[in-house]
């Protein structure tokens, strides 16, 4: 793939810029202190299925598109309906398991190459940008990348409302940039969503995580991979 005339990057953030499986361990053994820090199995086991079944039902709402309804709204009512929880308890306690406590982790979960990436990137005159599906400018902080990223979108954002594949975050990146798609690259860690997204607005992407190492050219179906140091050697002069 050449990248010779790409005048912007706009990247994933959760399992694109840092390794999910190292903090997934870490964060599953805080959890395993909640019985004894609550003081309650029952509680902890609520936190727990809470956690799931909020990650799950935001799977599900991919397939809504652009819905009528806030989906900042939807992904805490629907599973806490589920799970029988207070939405707004459903709420707490995703921002504090999902977004908060992780934040300490994630610099050590960062992945390699990313730093030097961003910093060639930003001297060759190149916009960053982030577009997650989850909120992502204290994750940026945390990983000290923030200083790089000129923009950041988040799929709940309302002039988005919109998880991927759907191709509207994509879009207004390249709105707020004023750049077309073609001259736009995506880099994510998901084919089934970052790949499919990206190629829904126009954009090509590129797949970056040790799950996808030694694959087959056939087994490749959506979008590229390569590593950050790879991506690196590719940035256009």
């Amino acid at each position: 793939m050449s990248l010779s005339n790409v005048r912007a990057i706009l990247f994933d953030l959760d399992g694109t810029l840092y390794d999910q499986t190292p903090l997934r361990i870490l964060m599953a053994m805080e959890l395993c202190t909640l019985p004894v820090r609550l003081r309650s199995l029952s509680k902890a086991r609520d936190v727990i299925r809470a956690i799931r079944r909020f990650r799950s039902t935001r799977e599900e709402l991919r397939d809504l598109g652009r819905p009528y309804h806030p989906l900042e709204r939807l992904q805490y009512h629907q599973p806490a309906v589920e799970v029988g929880l207070d939405e707004f308890e459903m709420e707490r306690i995703i921002r504090e398991w999902m977004y908060c406590r992780p934040l300490k982790y994630l610099k050590w979960c960062r992945r390699k190459g990313v730093v030097p990436l961003f910093a060639e990137a930003k001297q060759r005159g190149i916009q960053l940008g982030v577009f997650s599906d989850y909120p992502a400018k204290e994750k940026l902080q945390a990983l000290e990348l923030d200083a790089y990223a000129q923009l950041v979108l988040c799929a709940t954002d309302p002039e988005i409302n919109a998880f991927k594949p759907h191709p509207r975050g994509f879009l207004l990146a390249c709105e707020r940039w004023g750049i077309p798609p073609e001259e736009v690259l995506y880099v994510g860690d998901r084919p089934e969503v970052d790949a499919k997204g990206a190629e829904g607005a126009g954009m090509r992407c590129l797949i970056v995580g040790e799950r996808h190492e030694g694959k087959s050219p056939e087994s490749k179906q959506e979008g590229q991979f390569i590593s950050f140091q790879d991506l690196q050697h590719m940035l256009p002069t």
